[in-house]
């Protein structure tokens, strides 16, 4: 098992963009917890201000020019996804590389 790690890494990221794309398209377009919060007191209109980031890589959780909502979502989905993976793998090798490191000194 343990050269065999990567089977099991890549399986896992298989499943989560199969189901990124199948399942992102049902997501509910009902506000969370503290936006419905924000309208039933009646103060989300002070947090709808300019936005804090100037530009955004998927604005709204669609990619633009795709004009299909269930197509758009999906895609936007599978990047999340391998973005978030990308960003674990990377941080998971500089810290396995500093133990060793400290390991070898």
């Amino acid at each position: 098992m343990k050269g065999r790690w990567w089977l099991f890494i890549l399986a896992a990221l298989a499943v989560s963009i199969v189901l990124a794309g199948l399942l992102s398209p049902f997501a509910s377009t009902s506000p969370d917890g503290l936006e419905r919060v924000a309208a039933d007191k009646g103060f989300i209109e002070k947090g709808e201000g300019g936005a804090v980031w100037k530009w955004t890589l998927i604005p709204g959780y669609e990619l633009p020019g795709i004009k299909s909502g269930s197509l758009s979502t999906a895609s936007a989905g599978i990047i999340g996804t391998l973005a978030v993976f990308g960003g674990a793998y990377g941080i998971a090798r500089v810290l396995k590389r500093k133990r060793t490191r400290r390991l070898e000194e």
